[in-house]
């Protein structure tokens, strides 16, 4: 049996394309296509899928909605298993907000909302889902997801699903132990607050015009492209360093705020990889500080 008789086992012939274009699925709007590109429904199909892969010595890469990747323009040889929008899940009960990996940050903000829940404000703009937010502690506007986690569902490399609640996840600045040791995180529960909803919508009202006002929203991007270097603010740096608007080809370091690398004009892959490593050489040339990406780089460039 070949792969794509054994994905479609698995997941039904609906859920799994050859050769998708990672264009499609990242906020950079570059990269080349995926060799196969699945999208599980349940749980349990990730761990199938993953035991196949493992079994048959094949890569993949598991992403959300591709809001702090970046492909290669050549494509990526292997599955890329994406858990948004189908795993999405989200359940409230009592102050504890239960979600898939595949769930927008900005919509579980939204059911707290909702539910006048408080302590997710400061998510509601973080353009990822809920799996990568958890797996680099994503944080914003002084909240971070170590603030409210509960327990997480992960799937480790053996293909085992295992909970861990929050004092062994090791969490840091844009780090935990799954971005260590491989496991993908599946699910997660976070304690809230009740609040008062005018006051909850009021704060997320702020946090939403300091983005826009602030951010270069109107372009495809990644977010914040670098990590906050120790006793430093890597967009100050960058602006300092006089890359302000410094482009290489239609990759550009924001005019609005040096901290985004944006799609500015139809940018290749190597664009913004070349535009990334140009600034961290620049930066630590000018100011001895080396920024380091928050970007995930994957497949050929």
């Amino acid at each position: 049996m070949g792969l794509y008789e054994e994905l479609c086992g698995i997941l039904g012939a609906e859920n799994v394309f050859k050769d998708e274009p990672m264009k499609s699925h990242t906020t950079f709007r570059v990269g080349g296509s995926a060799d196969w590109f699945v999208t599980p429904e349940e749980e349990e199909q990730v761990r199938e899928i993953v035991n196949v892969l493992r079994k048959e010595k094949i890569p993949y890469y598991v992403i959300g909605n591709g809001s702090n990747l970046l492909v290669g323009d050549k494509g990526y040889r292997g599955v890329i298993i994406q858990l948004y929008k189908k795993l999405s899940r989200i359940h409230v009960k009592d102050n504890t907000v239960y979600a898939q990996a595949g769930a927008l940050l900005s919509k579980i903000a939204a059911e707290a909302l909702i539910c006048e829940l408080t302590g997710l404000e400061f998510a509601s703009g973080i353009p990822g889902t809920l799996g990568g937010a958890v797996m680099m502690n994503a944080g914003a506007y002084g909240g971070e997801m170590k603030h409210v986690l509960k327990s997480a569902l992960a799937l480790t490399p053996e293909g085992e699903f295992r909970v861990l609640p929050v004092e062994q996840m090791e969490l840091g600045y844009r780090s935990s132990i799954f971005s260590k040791n491989g496991d993908v995180v599946l699910s997660a529960e976070m304690e809230l607050k009740t609040g008062d909803s005018k006051e909850i919508r009021a704060y997320m009202d702020e946090l939403r015009e300091k983005r826009v006002t602030k951010q270069p929203l109107e372009y495809p991007s990644a977010g914040s492209t670098f990590k906050r270097p120790e006793g430093y603010f890597a967009g100050k740096l960058i602006q300092d360093a006089g890359l302000q608007g410094f482009q290489v080809g239609g990759a550009q370091v924001s005019e609005k705020h040096c901290g985004f690398v944006i799609n500015k004009e139809n940018a290749t892959a190597a664009d913004v990889l070349s535009l990334i490593e140009q600034v961290s050489e620049q930066v630590e040339a000018e100011f001895g500080v080396r920024l380091e990406p928050e970007v995930k780089c994957i497949g050929e460039f």
